[in-house]
């Protein structure tokens, strides 16, 4: 069961109000922005924030270096570049005097700490108007940001939700009935599969036993870890393909010049099969086997079709081959020759049911935490329809 949700302490409905006081504030507080915004004008303020921006740039590249006794030419160059700014800017812009007068300003013959604290000062209202957009664009951020984390919590009740479901429903199962009714062909099953597998995977050649986990690709509910091409391709085109698997890892812990007397070419061994002793280590029957325990009617029936498949291609090698493809028709068959769900939800109970669980269903907890986030969804979906995404 998923963890990603709520803890039982904590309270869905609390945490659903304090986002939505957190999405109305952001809400809010954007709307008040606009409104600045929308006082001036917003190609206007633009047209200031360009200007001042230009300006701005220009005091970072040359302040230190005009300030006092400078360098002559890079004086000029600055209130040069400082008038072009200001001769450009439109003649209808806003604060248009302020900035003529921080021109007027740079434009002396040597400039002091106190002469830009003047600018800056003259400068206060342009900023103002700047900071109308970085504001409105900051609580857009902030609005979006809210509305997010309503989504995400939504996302995170729907998670524990489905596991309190879940919960009931176990809680609900009869601890009583005979689950060993499915338990004992499944392990049947298992225990054949894996000695029939074990067999083939030490009695067919390295080439043929790779050639068969490659084409289980075929079956998705089957989950074998396809075998790296360079491996493939060693053991197809070298004569110790021929050899067993465990023939082959026996091989790879030779040195190179034992090998001289067993592989035609030591260093292709070493190289394909050395670096791939882990994966062939792992290639075992798991998945082959069926879980306990078990899953859902429909998915069992999906497997046991794709597992009847991919077993019967080596079944006729080996000793317990044809038995295990004969328990595992016995497994495909229970959903259909037993009370499945029944049996099922007892198996999960009593694998999932703790102490602890069983507490909080006896106590009404998990009753009361369901309706809880079921009651925060609801809210949470409401206030998303009132906020949409902009």
């Amino acid at each position: 069961m998923s963890d990603a949700a709520q803890s039982p302490a904590d309270d869905p409905r609390a945490v659903a109000d304090d986002l939505v006081a957190d999405l109305r504030e952001a809400r809010d507080a954007l709307q008040r922005a606009r409104e600045r915004v929308d006082e001036v004008g917003e190609s206007e303020l633009r047209t200031v924030a360009d200007t001042y921006d230009d300006l701005t740039r220009l005091f970072d590249r040359y302040e230190e270096e005009v300030t006092g006794d400078g360098d002559f030419k890079t004086f000029i160059e600055f209130q040069s570049q400082i008038a072009a700014v200001v001769e450009e800017m439109p003649d209808d812009i806003r604060h248009q005097e302020v900035f003529e007068e921080v021109d007027d300003l740079l434009q002396q013959r040597r400039l002091t700490d106190s002469d830009w604290a003047k600018v800056r000062s003259a400068l206060e209202p342009v900023r103002e108007d700047v900071r109308r957009i970085d504001e409105r664009d900051e609580a857009r951020e902030r609005y979006e940001d809210a509305r997010f984390a309503v989504e995400r919590r939504l996302d995170d009740f729907a998670d524990r939700i489905d596991d309190l479901e879940d919960l009931q429903r176990l809680g609900d199962a009869d601890l009583d009935a005979p689950t060993d009714r499915l338990r004992d062909p499944i392990e049947t099953y298992n225990d054949r599969v894996r000695d029939a597998f074990a067999d083939f995977r030490s009695s067919a050649s390295a080439r043929e036993f790779l050639a068969f986990v490659a084409k289980t690709g075929a079956y998705p509910l089957v989950p074998f870890e396809s075998p790296p091409a360079d491996l493939r391709e060693y053991v197809e085109s070298h004569a110790a393909g021929e050899e067993s698997v465990g023939q082959l890892l026996e091989y790879a812990e030779y040195s190179q010049s034992k090998l001289d007397h067993y592989v035609d070419d030591p260093a292709a061994l070493k190289r394909n099969v050395s670096t791939q002793r882990t994966y062939l280590r792992r290639l075992d029957a798991e998945p082959l086997t069926v879980d306990w325990p078990p899953v859902e009617a429909e998915t069992l029936r999906f497997r046991a079709r794709e597992l009847t498949s991919v077993v019967a291609r080596f079944a006729d090698r080996v000793e317990d081959g044809e038995d295990a493809l004969v328990a595992l028709r016995d497994v495909r068959d229970l959903p259909r020759e037993t009370d499945y769900e029944r049996l099922r939800n007892s198996a999960q109970a009593r694998a999932q049911l703790g102490p602890e669980e069983r507490e909080r269903l006896a106590s009404g907890e998990v009753a009361d935490e369901l309706a809880a986030c079921r009651d925060a969804t609801e809210q949470l979906e409401r206030v998303l329809d009132e906020y949409p995404r902009l």
